[in-house]
């Protein structure tokens, strides 16, 4: 019940990110709620809470933020993720992002039950300043979802909100990590950090 509440939370912090006038006010909303989150919630991945005081965060910058068509023009690739507790988790690309100054993306369907869009990104300050084997951009399962039509295609992807997947706090935790299709050469000191800059 924990981790249906978490996902009950975080997609109610996402709506209102969506909701929010403007992108800097609904980052300023995810960072207190997320933070808030891995401080005190029963499901939180934080195993040293009584001393954590919040993910170190890069400033808001507003030309990260992009509303993009998926290019659905791919090559079919499946990718299969090895977990510890749910078996394979399969995914298949459905398309790529193309981010001005910033490079490429793959946009992967998750094919197990229920289904969902995955962008993670993996950029050249992983593993000094950002998690080692990438972030989380969007994870439409667990209700990362920062908007766009989609029926037209287009996804909202601000790269502010990128963040550290759950193992990244605890090696009780078995996450999908970046491919090497969701590797960038750009440096992106914003979302989630491991150190302050």
């Amino acid at each position: 019940m924990d981790t249906a509440d978490w996902r009950r939370r975080v997609f109610a912090l996402y709506g209102a990110v969506r909701a929010a006038g403007d992108p800097a006010e609904g980052h300023a909303l995810w960072r207190a709620g997320r933070d808030e989150l891995l401080a005190t919630h029963p499901a939180s991945p934080v195993e040293e809470r009584e001393g954590f005081r919040g993910v170190p965060m890069g400033a808001y910058r507003p030309e990260l933020r992009f509303e993009v068509a998926v290019d659905t023009d791919v090559e079919p690739v499946r990718w299969e993720v090895p977990s510890a507790t749910d078996g394979v988790i399969p995914f298949s690309r459905v398309g790529v992002l193309h981010l001005p100054a910033i490079g490429d993306l793959d946009v992967w369907w998750l094919e197990s039950y229920g289904g969902g869009v995955f962008v993670p990104v993996k950029d050249a300050l992983a593993g000094t300043h950002t998690y080692g084997g990438g972030r989380y951009l969007l994870d439409t399962v667990k209700g990362a979802d920062l908007g766009g039509d989609i029926r037209e295609g287009r996804l909202v992807v601000d790269l502010n909100f990128a963040y550290n997947p759950s193992c990244a706090y605890s090696p009780l935790w078995t996450c999908p990590l970046a491919p090497a299709t969701n590797t960038v050469k750009a440096e992106l000191p914003v979302g989630e950090l491991t150190s302050d800059l």
